[in-house]
């Protein structure tokens, strides 16, 4: 496959206001391969990234990014963004990704905020 502006998109996932991941502004690559629209792409956050719903390589685990799941062609960049922003601050607790994310967020919410307040710290919102 050729790489092209269009295979591999950087951008930086803000967080919504008023949540707990306020302030951060989070590294996310997405990868479109030569299938797409047919095929979503990959977003990725980097590698340990701390939620429920992405996997320990940084992989976003979100029905709409899903081949089997809500994947369509219309779907578009905007959409998947605000679909992983809401995913930030709502984690699907049925469709975990991460084990320790998962856990502290069922089962220690306290615990859960401060992990997420810790990593707004490593990503803070530039001016």
């Amino acid at each position: 496959m050729e790489i092209s502006e269009h295979s591999v998109q950087k951008k930086s996932a803000p967080s919504g206001s008023k949540t707990d991941w306020e302030g951060g502004y989070f590294p996310l690559t997405l990868n479109f391969s030569e299938e797409y629209p047919s095929k979503p792409p990959k977003c990725k956050f980097p590698n340990g990234f701390f939620h429920p719903n992405v996997y320990p390589s940084g992989i976003v685990c979100l029905s709409i990014l899903s081949e089997r799941g809500g994947w369509r062609p219309s779907i578009t960049v905007k959409q998947i963004l605000v679909g992983i922003q809401d995913l930030l601050d709502q984690p699907n607790a049925t469709d975990a990704a991460q084990t320790e994310g998962h856990q502290l967020y069922v089962s220690n919410p306290n615990e859960y905020r401060k992990r997420v307040q810790q990593q707004v710290l490593q990503y803070p919102q530039s001016l």
